[in-house]
């Protein structure tokens, strides 16, 4: 009798790209290292503007075509706009993959990695920029905390996503080079607008790279699988 061929259960197959095994161990120890850090540098500028004069050099760039791109920018990756990329983002993966795993797993590092983050805003509660030093102030002024900032965090999570999605595929070369510049011109994005000092930047940068690994090994080893249809 010939042996019938059956095809492996979901959970049997091998896991890629961002579903990919992680240890949980080592990118917490990179994580709670990374918290840490962002709290700590947070509470000692709490009252600093040592960083002003980087903030007002970038502002004094923000004219004509250069200054439309960067307010779109900003608009662009605000927190509803964001959540609505998401979720688009998610369904599109969903529907390309025919495979609701990297589809979950996608929307649950940005969310996991940019959501806390909020926290941080409200314990640090460091001021914006004095726009009274800015030659081109933005406009309406954001009156929200400054560190970390929530358009970096979202914007590193984000691209950390798409590289871990298409690890494995023939456009990972490419992403790779592309997502650290899509990054790049955001985070000078917010220093032309004004918003954010450098240091609120580059604090968002280690959040989201120490906190966006481990997030992903949380759900993947340990939540996922006890979800049937993500299993």
């Amino acid at each position: 009798m010939t042996p019938q061929l059956t095809r492996p259960r979901r959970s049997e197959r091998t896991r890629t790209g961002i579903l990919r095994p992680a240890s949980v161990g080592s990118t917490g120890i990179v994580a709670a290292a990374a918290v840490i850090a962002v709290l700590v540098a947070g509470v000692a500028l709490h009252d600093s503007s040592a960083d002003l004069s980087v903030v007002i050099w970038f502002n004094a760039l923000h004219t004509g075509f250069v200054g439309v791109v960067t307010n779109t920018v900003y608009e662009l990756f605000s927190p509803v706009p964001a959540i609505l990329l998401t979720v688009v983002a998610t369904a599109v993966i969903w529907t390309v993959r025919r495979d609701v795993r990297p589809a979950a797993a996608f929307a649950v590092v940005i969310a996991g990695t940019w959501l806390p983050s909020a926290v941080v805003k409200l314990v640090v509660h460091r001021a914006r920029p004095d726009a009274l030093h800015l030659p081109h102030p933005f406009s309406p002024a954001q009156v929200d905390a400054s560190y970390p900032s929530g358009h970096a965090v979202f914007v590193v999570a984000a691209a950390v996503a798409v590289v871990l999605l298409l690890a494995d595929t023939r456009a990972a070369g490419a992403v790779r080079v592309a997502a650290p510049l899509v990054v790049l011109v955001v985070l000078c994005s917010l220093l032309v607008d004004g918003v954010h000092f450098p240091t609120d930047v580059l604090a968002s940068v280690v959040w989201a790279l120490g906190v966006a690994p481990f997030v992903r090994a949380v759900w993947i080893r340990g939540i996922a699988p006890r979800v049937p249809f993500l299993a």
